[in-house]
């Protein structure tokens, strides 16, 4: 089975929203403008471009990714590999032809269906409400979480509100850098 990995810039009270200057949150943008950028910390997102063999995303994230990604060199590996975005409204001729293979999936259930497959890692990159309805089927294998020291208050956030068992993780890695940016990979206790 494959594993399917979360990753995400993370504000210390959970936010997600906007991390990279999308337009239409207070705070956009507050994964560079207000915190130091410190290189070896963003490390990690170099590594999931070598090991992760195929990127999920939702509808939404693949529209803000979709136009940008394929043209910066910092994602150039995510280019060659197969690219799946889970969506009940995407339709074929709204994918990009300059990024490489598309597939879309229509439900959770093929999600899971594509994590029994033969291959290697399959990673998540934005993608809120996706993230909460795989949370909550129990696909999410390891999260991949960049916390930075900022409280956000109001904004989406990375993990659902659905009142259900506590989910455990156990700590394989983790790191602390100058800027106060810590680096937290977690492995979801099946």
């Amino acid at each position: 089975m494959r594993t399917l990995i979360s990753s995400a810039f993370i504000s210390l009270d959970g936010v997600v929203e906007g991390p990279g200057g999308e337009p239409g949150y207070r705070n956009s943008g507050w994964t560079f403008k207000d915190v130091e950028f410190v290189p070896e910390a963003f490390d990690i997102k170099a590594r999931e471009q070598q090991e992760s063999t195929a990127v999920l995303m939702g509808r939404t994230s693949y529209e803000a990714f979709s136009p940008v990604w394929p043209d910066m060199n910092e994602f150039a590996h995510y280019e060659t590999m197969p690219k799946y975005v889970v969506s009940t409204t995407l339709t074929e001729d709204k994918l990009v032809s300059n990024w490489g293979e598309t597939t879309i999936l229509r439900s959770l259930d093929e999600v899971a269906a594509l994590k029994e497959t033969d291959g290697g890692p399959i990673i998540v990159h934005g993608s809120v409400a996706l993230n909460h309805g795989l949370a909550d089927a129990g696909l999410i294998d390891r999260y991949h979480l960049l916390v930075h020291p900022l409280l956000l208050g109001a904004g989406k956030r990375l993990f659902p509100a659905t009142d259900k068992d506590t989910q455990k993780l156990k700590l394989v890695e983790h790191a602390v850098y100058s800027n106060g940016l810590q680096m937290n990979v977690l492995d979801v206790v099946h």
